[in-house]
Parts: structure tokens; sequence; C-alpha cells
């Protein structure tokens, strides 16, 4: 734990060095607004940057997956390494079995996507390996928020993405709340409060599905007995504890 704080401050630090506080960027619902962020927040993460979104659920903190200096940037954000894994976020359906080898069928995916649930499934190859080295699964995501879903498709490539605050400290509701981030992030979106109480705070719902016929629950997240509903009573999946 020591070392692995040592290392976060460095790293840290040498990237403070390098630039200033982030720039800030309020999100507005006026559907020009928005493309040019989306132009932004891409070139951002296309530069190898780490940036600030707001997602359905809570903050969050995200850069291109398969850009493996942007990831260690982000591991150094969040205070984590690669024994802590991160999802990535795509813009459809599809994309999923593209970077993992999905077992259940299409029709149970569009009842859970997009929205507040990250799927676990064995990972691809084609998804870098230096990216949750320790593991051969991992977690999808399409959230229920227009313009992250956006990013995503003109990314051209996964996005990691994950809670906008350091490992074990609460999950964040506005961007004020992760304003000691700021200093270590390119862009911050700031899309206003996100929700009003703590329940918002719990995020996504993380479900291991990388066993046909049966799910694991590793996350319980704010829309926990609805996908246990869609999976057990709709799909016949089995609960695995």
């Amino acid at each position: 734990m020591i070392v692995r704080n040592v290392f976060r401050s460095l790293f840290l630090s040498s990237i403070s060095n390098c630039r200033s506080m982030a720039s800030v960027i309020k999100l507005n619902v006026n559907d020009t607004d928005t493309k040019a962020a989306v132009l932004k927040a891409v070139s951002s993460l296309q530069a190898g940057n780490v940036i600030a979104v707001p997602t359905d659920t809570i903050y969050g903190v995200a850069a291109l997956a398969q850009d493996i200096n942007a990831v260690k940037k982000l591991y150094a954000v969040k205070g984590r390494n690669g024994h802590n894994p991160i999802a990535i976020c795509v813009s459809n359906v599809q994309d999923l079995f593209r970077w993992s080898h999905v077992t259940v069928t299409q029709d149970l995916l569009n009842d859970l996507l997009p929205g507040a649930v990250t799927l676990v499934f064995r990972r691809k190859p084609e998804l870098n390996p230096e990216f949750n080295p320790f593991t051969d699964l991992i977690g999808i995501r399409i959230p229920n928020y227009p313009f992250v879903q956006q990013i995503a498709a003109a990314a051209g490539s996964p996005v990691a993405l994950t809670s906008a605050n350091i490992s074990a400290a609460k999950s964040t509701l506005c961007v004020e709340e992760f304003e000691n981030l700021w200093p270590h992030l390119d862009l911050v979106f700031d899309g206003g409060i996100i929700g009003d109480s703590e329940e918002a705070r719990l995020g996504s719902t993380v479900i291991n599905l990388s066993v046909p016929g049966q799910f694991t629950i590793i996350r319980p997240g704010s829309v926990y007995q609805k996908t246990v509903d869609i999976l057990k009573n709709k799909y016949g999946l089995k609960e695995f504890r």
C-alpha cells in the first residue's frame, strides 16, 4: 500500500508539473453544444489524456483502454494498479461481441443496455493486454447517457471508465466533489448534480455473465432487483453465489 501510494504521488506530481488545472466544460442540452463537447472529449482522449464525465449513475474518469500510457495515468489518478479491474464503455451492443466472449442472447443484452449495469464476460485478445492484466475478464458498460455513448462511438476505441474518486473513497454526484482530482485531468465535463441521495452513489450493478446459463452479482449497485428479475424470470439464468 505504501509503495503504491508513493508511486501514485510521484506519477501524479510529474503530470501536474507539466500542466495546469483541468478545464471545466459545462454541458448543455443544445445538440450543437453537445457535439462540440464530444469533439473536445475525443480529441483529449486521443491525445492520451484522462477526462471526467457524467454518466447515468455517478461521475466517472475516462481514458482510452487501448492506449497503455493513458491507462497508466488513469490507474495513477485512481490510486489503483492492474489488480483492481476497470470497466470499459462502448457505444452499442454489437461492440460487446468485439471485445468479449458474450454468453447470452442479444435480446438479453438489449433488455439491460443501455443502462446502469456493468456486464462481465471473458475478454478477447484484441483488448489491450496491459489493461487489467491480471484477469481474463472484462466489465463492459453502455451508460444510458447519450453524451458518453457519443464519446465512445466517436473515439473508435473502448473507453476505460471508472468512478471519479480515489479508490475506496465516496463516489461523486457533482464535479465539485472530486476537485482534488482536477489537477490530474485534462477536461472536466460538468453535467450538474446527477442524484440527490446517498443511494444515488451506488453506481452500476455489476454482473458476472462469463459462465453460460448463470450469473453472479459482483456489486448490487443501483438497479439490482430489476436486473435480477430480468435474468431469472425472463431468461431463466441461475444465480451462483
